[in-house]
């Protein structure tokens, strides 16, 4: 811990360009992946995220997703800024981002939810990122793509799938299930989807309520059809019903949402079985046999 932390120090002073001392640390809770701290300094306070065993790129995706995420989120809605991250071949990985002051605030639900909306109407001309990414530790393709349905029944739904069967943690009839689910992914969702920037893992331990408003960490973000972002928000839970009216009074979601939303909850299902085991395999299969 300490060397990551003198890597990090050198490396914040090389940024500034003068000299940057260490004064203290303390430990953060960093999610479940990876561990973190707060560092406090002569040049103020940090957050620095580390880990070596995980993808030697992992950070510099999560710095990409929150640039775009920065520049998209409208007044109210805050996006922490990444100081820099290590490099590519780096070990352990890790990225230093400002530190973000917890708060208290009264209407933080209703921030929140006028904030997502307007975050959802920062769109781009296709599905997908400029990078391939990761939610959790699991890649996540996304090779641009001009049909929703397409890119989530391949590059989501199809590419889990996959990996399952690779790894041999479903048997060849629970994995017909699934394939048979995928062909009927299109007749399932929406043709209306448009595709705009998401968050891509927003569970209650990736928001944060903070002096200046809600703010989003940890993305796995893309541009997808909004309704994706809810299906990990309602899977859950952590998000009021204050939440959700003031989303709604800003960028309603379009009729027919709850009942595609097992849909996208059955992504995250699949990847939590495939990042955890246990009762997310049983699970994932009964939402997929309601889908059918």
């Amino acid at each position: 811990m300490k060397e990551v932390f003198e890597i990090a120090i050198d490396g914040l002073s090389a940024h500034r360009g003068y000299p940057v001392q260490l004064l203290r640390s303390r430990s953060q809770g960093g999610g479940c992946i990876s561990p973190a701290a707060l560092l406090e300094t002569s040049d103020g306070r940090y957050f620095l995220k580390w880990n070596g065993e995980v993808p030697e790129d992992l950070f510099l995706r999560e710095a990409e997703g929150l640039a775009e995420l920065k520049k998209a989120a409208p007044p109210g809605l805050i996006i922490p800024s990444v100081v820099f991250t290590s490099g590519e071949g780096s070990k352990p990985a890790f990225i230093l981002m400002e530190y973000l002051e917890p708060g208290k605030l009264q209407d933080a639900d209703e921030l929140l939810g006028r904030g997502l909306a307007g975050l959802h109407r920062y769109g781009a001309g296709q599905f997908g990122f400029s990078h391939d990414n990761y939610c959790g530790l699991t890649p996540q393709n996304n090779a641009w793509n001009p049909s929703w349905a397409v890119f989530f029944a391949e590059q989501r739904i199809g590419y889990l799938v996959n990996r399952l069967r690779k790894k041999g943690m479903y048997s060849s009839t629970e994995i017909a299930l699934f394939e048979r689910l995928i062909t009927k992914i299109p007749a399932l969702l929406s043709k209306e989807s448009q595709p705009v920037l998401i968050h891509g893992d927003l569970w209650a331990g990736n928001y944060l309520i903070t002096n200046g408003g809600p703010a989003l960490i940890d993305p796995a973000a893309y541009y997808a059809d909004r309704e994706m972002e809810m299906g990990i928000m309602t899977l859950f839970g952590g998000f009021s019903p204050r939440f959700l009216a003031a989303y709604n009074e800003a960028n309603p979601l379009p009729p027919g949402w709850k009942e595609r939303n097992k849909l996208y909850q059955l992504y995250h299902v699949l990847n939590h079985y495939l990042l955890f085991g246990g009762g997310y395999g049983r699970q994932a299969i009964q939402l997929a046999k309601l889908l059918l």
